[in-house]
């Protein structure tokens, strides 16, 4: 084999066993929140509503863009809407109110902020979008 393709497959190897502990949390995160959660909380008919729900949701359980893979096939898989599934994992990712303060001693305040609302507002928009184009809504 070539010593590059060796390199390339160790690395690959490593960084997937050093996610696999997050994974296997969300994965247990979300069985939780299935026993937890009643039915009627992720079942909606209301597109605003879903989206608002997944929005929220989602910008206060921050995480990384890949765990939200697994993430979001488990949610669609348990019954959640598809709009409330994509705001939920467009905010999963771009807002985060946990790192928030961090964000803005880095960045300044009012941009932290300000790009915490735009990122919240469009997720819903993006989700409804989304979901429209798919023809699903």
């Amino acid at each position: 084999m070539d010593k590059k393709l060796t390199s390339a497959i160790i690395n690959s190897a490593k960084a997937l066993f050093n996610v696999l502990p997050l994974l296997v949390g969300v994965i247990l995160l979300v069985g939780l929140t299935h026993t937890l959660m009643p039915k009627s909380f992720y079942f909606s008919t209301n597109v605003v509503l879903d989206s608002i729900i997944g929005s929220g949701l989602g910008s206060v359980l921050a995480g990384n863009p890949l765990t939200s893979y697994v993430l979001g096939g488990e949610l669609l898989k348990q019954g959640m809407s598809l709009v409330a599934v994509t705001s939920f994992l467009v905010t999963w990712v771009t807002v985060g109110l946990v790192q928030l303060p961090a964000e803005a001693i880095m960045l300044g305040k009012k941009f932290a902020i300000l790009r915490n609302i735009f990122s919240f507002a469009f997720s819903m928009l993006v989700a409804m979008t989304t979901v429209f184009v798919l023809g699903l809504l």
